[in-house]
């Protein structure tokens, strides 16, 4: 079975993704230095915490360069939470870090009403905008995932957006381009269809 690298650069919710991929019998091991990179045949990036931090992390453990390698070879990669957003250039949280610009575009803040809670916490719709996403397989439309965040990709109407949430305004909720996806929720707490859409994900590694 192919082995996943889950990316430890000093931050994370290293414990739950590590948690939910040992209950499910996937061959996944904390890669804690880029060296390690190598032995690995997909990647999980989580995130939880502030852009700047994840970026600076990101860096000074020397992470950037190999991830980007692998992301250009269209290698198997999972990004999660904050892991989606620093796919993108930059983002209103940490307008002075650049994110990994592998799509285009500046995560932003929710500014909502007031009836909106900020950051949202809890369960929320994923509507599929490109049900043929491997990580959909066997999950109906419209399922409720576990979300914590204050920003957003707002790429609802990119191509690669492969599911949308609506919170007061419509955004990227799951992102996918060739075997690179990445989620704003956290799969491994939204129970078992998260836990399916984590097992799709290693089925679509060789």
């Amino acid at each position: 079975m192919n082995r996943i690298g889950i990316i430890d650069y000093g931050m994370g919710n290293l414990g739950s993704v590590t948690n939910a991929c040992r209950f499910l019998n996937l061959p996944a091991e904390v890669v804690a230095s880029p060296d390690r990179i190598s032995d690995c045949d997909a990647l999980i990036l989580p995130g939880v915490g502030a852009f700047g931090d994840c970026m600076a992390h990101l860096r000074d453990h020397g992470f950037v360069e190999p991830v980007l390698a692998w992301i250009a070879e269209d290698r198997p990669f999972l990004g999660i939470c904050l892991g989606l957003q620093v796919l993108f250039a930059g983002s209103e949280e940490s307008p002075d870090a650049a994110g990994l610009g592998v799509f285009p575009g500046i995560v932003k803040r929710f500014r909502l009403p007031p009836e909106y809670k900020v950051p949202l916490i809890g369960w929320s719709r994923v509507r599929e905008k490109a049900p043929a996403c491997p990580l959909f397989n066997g999950i109906p439309d419209d399922s409720y995932y576990y979300f914590v965040h204050s920003y957003y990709a707002d790429a609802a109407s990119e191509e690669y957006a492969a599911g949308v949430t609506s919170y007061g305004v419509d955004y990227a909720s799951a992102i996918w381009r060739g075997r690179l996806m990445a989620v704003q929720f956290h799969p491994e707490k939204s129970q078992k269809l998260g836990l399916n859409m984590l097992s799709n994900f290693a089925e679509g590694v060789s």
